[in-house]
């Protein structure tokens, strides 16, 4: 709330009545919520679902996700970043520019406007960031450039759940830098270093404790790396080694050497199956009454040399960042169509498909090369064949100018470790709060983005790519810090930080209440008074509900001795101190404090 002086014309900071504040709490857990965070937020009235994936804050979660951005925002201009904003709405062109148009990218949402002019809604920026660099940016002497937004991102969600962690709109701090050397003095390692130094800040000063995580992606392995939360309700996976010394996400998690051999004996004739009205390994291999891992998995693929068929056991998954590095260059799924008129039984392909069809490479996971039994598809539809053999139906194709055997599936739990110590991969659930990612050269080329170098050649920058899902964020914090009576903030980022709550609002109690927030608001504080003419034990069960760091509780009783309660939020159900008025202001201050260790430049170092 806002108070004004006419004569001094100068604005009051006041505290908020929780009257007025627009906190409706909800005593009941919410059907739809599947995980505590989203429980937690419904429930202690910090968001409301409009729609599928889409959520409104109401005013103590704005207030939240509010200072979590003021966090970042610190962080990012004390790097030198200078923040921007750009338009939701993005002109279709640009991302034709660098192929991120693809129409099978469903999370994509399209427009057209009045005028059939194409555009999508919220995407991430690189694109528009680097067409406002190459209008703007001429010269060596302008770089290294940093800039940021904190926006909201679209993304249309098949299946939108786990209530912010998986939405259809989201807010993100997403920033960009342009270097022209990747070392040095304002190279992009550097930006990439301190911006991972600068994530971690904002983490910890949030409360969260974060592992930093090999990522995919980039031109140099060492700059890409994510910001993974431990938790079980996170639908992201992280790897780590027994041995601690390695931590990396699905799509960048190497697995250790395994034997394999493609000169194992058959295992019986070559037996073909007519197998209709399968959907998927599971169901083909139960008809086969053999396991999903007796089976493999034949993908076809697109390269820059043509046709790539990989091939990986029934129960992996297929990585294609592996698989482009095992053939050096690009390579994306084919298009079912485009592949069906090449002559490739799309679902029903064998690797002996490279006898036949004019395939560029045959890529095998080791784990799809080893003795015994194995099925396959037959080469035409709704057919399979058993007893399959590499040597025996591939035969003098198996050339290694054709033919590799190299790790192109994704991690499991219990694979060998990369590090060759012996130890086994561990899978850890978890969330991805943020990414620094070399992003290399590829979208100012595509986009004819050159800088003139000390030279005066033109040349494409590098460019780096960060950013921080703040709504993850918060759910992240939520979901580490809670007890069955609702949220326990940290002390930076509660909505409030201070929770008065007097039994009776009305005389003395009234008076003390508006003094004691009145002194902890000008020390800098945030204070929520809950003036509700409700019983107090509705007033203590909103309070931990709400969970701001601390509580002040008032009445004729402890006023009586010249006291109030005091208590923190962090202390559950324990009972609090009795603190003399004239102290409690202090003392309060004094406890946000100790609960906010690293409070420099956060505005409670001064409390």
């Amino acid at each position: 709330m806002m108070g004004y002086s006419s004569a001094m014309d100068t604005v009051i900071v006041m505290p908020a009545l929780w009257s007025r504040a627009f906190i409706p709490t909800l005593r009941q857990v919410p059907a739809e919520a599947e995980i505590a965070s989203h429980q937690l937020m419904l429930r202690a009235g910090l968001i409301r679902q409009l729609g599928s994936g889409l959520h409104s804050y109401l005013p103590a979660g704005w207030r939240a996700l509010s200072k979590v951005a003021g966090i970042v925002r610190r962080e990012m201009d004390a790097m030198g970043a200078s923040e921007l904003h750009t338009p939701a709405i993005t002109p279709r062109g640009l991302l034709q520019e660098t192929g991120r148009d693809d129409e099978s990218d469903e999370e994509l949402f399209r427009l057209k406007d009045r005028f059939g002019r194409q555009s999508v809604l919220g995407p991430a920026p690189e694109e528009v960031i680097t067409d406002l660099a190459r209008y703007c940016v001429q010269s060596h002497r302008q770089l290294p450039l940093l800039v940021y937004r904190i926006q909201g991102r679209c993304c249309d969600e098949e299946r939108p759940r786990a209530g912010v962690l998986r939405g259809r709109e989201s807010q993100v701090m997403d920033a960009c830098s342009f270097h022209l050397a990747t070392d040095g003095e304002g190279g992009l390692e550097q930006t990439c270093e301190s911006m991972r130094a600068a994530f971690r800040r904002i983490f910890d000063r949030c409360g969260l404790r974060c592992e930093t995580v090999r990522a995919a992606g980039g031109t140099d392995q060492t700059a890409s790396h994510e910001f993974h939360f431990a938790c079980e309700a996170g639908e992201d996976t992280i790897f780590r080694s027994q041995s601690g010394g390695y931590l990396a996400n699905t799509e960048a998690c190497g697995i250790g050497e395994r034997a394999w051999t493609l000169d194992s004996p058959p295992t019986g004739e070559l037996a073909e199956v007519h197998t209709p009205d399968l959907p998927g390994v599971e169901e083909v291999a139960a008809f086969l009454k053999i396991r999903p891992a007796q089976m493999l998995k034949t993908l076809v693929c697109r390269g820059d040399d043509g046709w790539i068929v990989a091939v990986v056991r029934g129960d992996h998954e297929l990585n294609l960042h592996k698989l482009r590095n095992a053939v050096g260059g690009e390579v994306a799924l084919a298009d079912d169509e485009e592949a069906g008129k090449a002559g490739f039984a799309i679902g029903f392909v064998s690797p002996s498909v490279i006898r036949s069809a004019d395939v560029a490479k045959l890529v095998i996971d080791p784990d799809a090369a080893q003795e015994g039994f194995w099925a396959s598809g037959a080469n035409r539809m709704d057919y399979h064949v058993r007893h399959f053999n590499w040597r025996r139906e591939v035969g003098d194709a198996l050339e290694p100018d054709r033919v590799r055997v190299a790790d192109i599936r994704n991690a499991v739990d219990e694979d060998p470790s990369p590090t060759d110590d012996g130890t086994a991969l561990r899978a850890v659930k978890g969330i991805t709060l943020g990414r620094v990612h070399n992003a290399g050269r590829k979208c100012a080329e595509a986009m004819k983005f050159l800088v003139l170098d000390e030279q005066q050649r033109q040349r494409p920058p590098h460019m780096g790519c960060y950013s921080i899902a703040i709504e993850r964020l918060i759910a992240g914090v939520i979901e580490s810090s809670h007890d069955d009576d609702g949220i326990i903030w940290p002390a930076l980022i509660a909505p409030w930080q201070v929770h008065t709550v007097p039994i009776k609002f009305e005389g003395e109690v009234r008076e003390v209440a508006a003094r004691l927030a009145g002194e902890l608001e000008a020390a800098g504080a945030d204070v929520v008074i809950d003036d509700r003419a409700e019983r107090p034990g509705v007033k203590f069960a909103d309070a931990d509900l709400l969970g701001c760091p601390v509580r002040i509780t008032i009445g004729d009783k402890t006023l009586a001795e010249g006291c109030v309660e005091i208590k923190r939020r962090i202390d559950g159900r324990a009972k609090g101190e009795l603190v003399p008025v004239d102290e409690a202001s202090r003392r309060c201050r004094e406890l946000l404090n100790q609960l906010a260790p690293a409070t420099i430049g956060d505005g409670l170092s001064e409390i």
